[in-house]
């Protein structure tokens, strides 16, 4: 009877801690959309052209499904251990013309990136210190 009692003791015991966890889960930030700032709005111009706008906000993340006259630049960004802040500007256009710019959320605000990490994906086998591989290709062959 001893022997099933410590037996049931001990399963209990590390159900229990199998399913609890001090340490947590890893999380980091994550970013999404067009990232805007507060430069970035502020050079927007009523009578600005699409291909100017796109040359200084980037194609916008969002087109207005049945109105092709809106355009809207997004950025979110989930903190790992925080919360959530979120941009939005939306640029009403009429023909080929930048006629109204709206922003939501704090535009003026400066949101910080990881400057360790930067954004994207790292190439394995390349440190912070090498050039780009990319940039230094030399040819296989002479000539080329």
């Amino acid at each position: 009877m001893q022997k099933l009692t410590r037996i049931i003791t001990l399963s209990v015991a590390l159900l229990m801690i199998s399913g609890c966890s001090y340490i947590g889960v890893y999380k980091r930030d994550l970013p999404q959309g067009n990232l805007v700032t507060e430069a970035m709005v502020e050079q927007l111009r009523p009578g600005m052209s699409r291909s100017q706008v796109i040359d200084l906000m980037g194609s916008p993340l969002l087109e207005a499904p049945f109105d092709a006259n809106e355009w809207d630049y997004v950025y979110r960004l989930d903190k790992a251990y925080g919360g959530v802040k979120q941009r939005r500007v939306t640029l009403t256009f009429q023909g080929e013309r930048l006629v109204s710019i709206e922003d939501e959320g704090n535009i003026a605000g400066n949101i910080q990136l990881p400057k360790d990490k930067g954004v994207g994906s790292r190439v394995e086998g390349i440190s912070d210190i090498q050039e780009d591989p990319i940039d230094n290709v030399t040819p296989d062959r002479p000539g080329e």
